[in-house]
């Protein structure tokens, strides 16, 4: 008798996870690197790293790919570092085409309470209703970003293609 319980016991906690969603939120337009595990579109595990995203960004994705088997991905597709937004774009992409893991975009903004995103010099992004611009601020602002408790808090952008604001210098 209770060896058939422990049975059931293990069969319904390998059932939970085998059932189980995973998904995976990326904020790389600052550093450091906040990556969020998500089961079920609640948070489970935080990573942050403070290495370049060139050096680091792949070889987490595919440690937790590994842990999770994960088969969605949500990054902040601007505004901010436009080498890191074309590194995650492009590391992404990749993982698209040999994974077949889709990835969809978010707006930073959603993930920094809606305060200046550093642009470049004394530049910051802001949003001004459903305009971004940029705006001159001679003081240095903080730039911090979180992972939301629930992917429920995220709105997801129509395309997944990098957001450039800035023109062309």
């Amino acid at each position: 008798m209770r060896w058939s319980l422990l049975l059931l016991i293990k069969v319904w906690s390998l059932q939970k996870v085998l059932l189980s969603t995973y998904k995976i939120l990326i904020i790389s337009i600052s550093s450091p690197l906040l990556i969020g595990v998500y089961r079920d579109g609640v948070l489970i595990e935080t990573i942050e790293k403070s290495e370049k995203i060139s050096e680091t960004l792949l070889k987490v994705l595919t440690e937790l790919y590994k842990k999770y088997k994960y088969k969605r991905v949500i990054y902040t597709s601007g505004p901010g570092s436009y080498m890191a937004i074309k590194l995650t774009y492009i590391t992404l992409r990749s993982l698209e085409i040999l994974k077949e893991i889709t990835f969809e975009a978010c707006e930073a903004f959603e993930l920094n309470g809606n305060n200046p995103i550093k642009a470049m010099g004394k530049l910051y992004f802001i949003k001004e209703k459903e305009t971004i611009i940029t705006k001159k601020f001679d003081e240095v602002l903080e730039q911090r970003f979180a992972l939301p408790s629930m992917l429920s808090e995220v709105t997801i952008l129509e395309n997944n293609r990098p957001l450039y604001i800035l023109p062309a210098v």
